[in-house]
């Protein structure tokens, strides 16, 4: 079943310079990994530094295969080091309805 999660964060005030450029790598990665359908990033038109990354995975253990590997050394990025405060996760279920 195709799962969507949504990650909610906010750049701290001093990175907005560079919060694009360390978003896309992040995100390359990402798109990249095994069971990524596809990603959006949006940008709340009232605030830019808040930001959602609206990502489509085939299925609920590709995205539990995913979060896995970012907590190992091969999958850790810098991100963390944009962020302000930390960012909520809200893994969906894409139904019929």
């Amino acid at each position: 079943m195709t799962i969507v999660s949504l990650l909610d964060f906010r750049v701290r005030p001093d990175r907005m310079d560079g919060a694009d450029a360390a978003i896309a790598e992040v995100l390359a990665a990402t798109r990249a990994f095994p069971g990524c359908v596809g990603l959006q990033v949006l940008r709340d038109t009232d605030d830019a530094a808040h930001v959602v990354v609206v990502e489509t995975w085939e299925s609920l253990a590709h995205d539990d295969a995913y979060r896995a590997w970012r907590g190992t050394p091969e999958g850790a990025s810098r991100f963390g080091e944009i962020l302000d405060g930390r960012p909520t996760l809200t893994r969906l279920d894409v139904t019929d309805i």
